[in-house]
C-alpha cells in the first residue's frame, strides 16, 4: 500500500476506535443515570419511610394524650358527681337531724320513745346491772318510764329486772342549736352501758339516724342519683 492507502487505513481505525470509544461512553452514562435514578429513588423511599413513621410515632403520642386528658377529665367529672352526691346526703342528714329536735319536743311521744329506746337496749345487753345516760334535760321523763320499761324489758326476757342507775354525773351534750353550734351536740335518746363500762348500748337519736342512713345509703342513692350516667 501507498502512503495515501495507509492514512486512510488509519483514519479508519481511528473513526472506528472514536465510535467504540462514543458508544462505551454513552453505555456508561446511561447506566451511571440508571443506578443515580435507582439511588435516588432509594434515599427518597427510605426518607418517605421515616417521615411516616415519624408521623405515625406523632399520631400515636397525640392520641395517648387525648386518652389520658379524656380520662383525667371523665375523672374529674366523676368526682364531681360524687361529691355532689355526698353533698345531698349530707344535706339530707342535716334535714333529718332537724326534724329529731321536732320530736323532742312532743313531751308524749319523746316519753313513749324513750321508754322504747331502753326496753330496746337492755333486750340487746341483757345486764342485770346496768348505768344510763341521758341528757340533763331527759332525767326526769327517762325516770318516770324506767321502771315500766325495766318492768316490760322482764317480761319479754323471762329475767328479773335489772338494777339501772341514771348517771347523775355525766350526761348526753345537749342538742345542737344557734345557742350551741360548735363542740358535741346529741338530739336525744340514751345510751346504755354495763357497770364496767366493757358493754355499750349507744341508742340516741343521732345514732339510730345514722344506722338507718348506713342501712339505706344504696336505696337512697339508687333513688336519687339513677339517672346520673356511671
Amino acid at each position: 500500500m501507498n502512503d495515501a492507502d495507509v492514512s486512510k487505513h488509519i483514519q479508519q481505525m481511528v473513526a472506528f476506535i472514536r465510535q467504540e470509544a462514543e458508544e462505551k461512553a454513552n453505555e456508561i452514562a446511561v447506566s451511571a443515570e440508571e443506578e443515580f435514578n435507582i439511588e435516588k429513588l432509594q434515599l427518597v423511599e427510605a426518607e418517605k419511610k421515616k417521615i411516616r413513621q415519624e408521623y405515625e410515632r406523632k399520631e400515636k403520642q397525640v392520641e395517648v394524650r387525648k386518652k389520658i386528658e379524656y380520662s383525667m377529665q371523665l375523672n374529674a367529672s366523676r368526682i364531681k358527681i360524687l361529691q355532689a352526691q355526698d353533698d345531698l346526703v349530707s344535706s339530707m342528714k342535716e334535714a333529718a337531724m332537724k326534724e329529731l329536735l321536732h320530736v323532742c319536743q312532743d313531751h308524749l311521744a319523746y316519753k313513749k320513745l324513750l321508754k322504747e329506746l331502753i326496753v330496746q337496749s337492755l333486750l340487746r345487753l341483757k345486764e342485770p346491772a346496768l348505768l344510763l345516760r341521758c341528757q340533763r334535760d331527759d332525767v326526769d321523763l327517762v325516770e318516770s318510764v324506767l321502771d315500766s320499761a325495766k318492768d316490760e324489758y322482764a317480761k319479754k326476757a323471762n329475767v328479773y329486772s335489772p338494777d339501772i342507775v341514771i348517771d347523775s354525773h355525766v350526761y348526753l351534750p345537749p342538742a345542737h342549736s344557734h345557742y350551741y353550734a360548735h363542740g358535741p351536740s346529741c338530739s336525744g335518746g340514751i345510751v346504755l352501758a354495763s357497770r364496767d363500762g366493757k358493754i355499750v348500748c349507744e341508742n340516741t337519736l343521732d345514732a339510730r339516724l345514722d344506722l338507718v342512713l348506713r342501712r339505706k345509703l344504696p336505696e337512697i342513692r339508687r333513688s336519687l342519683f339513677s339517672q346520673v350516667i356511671a
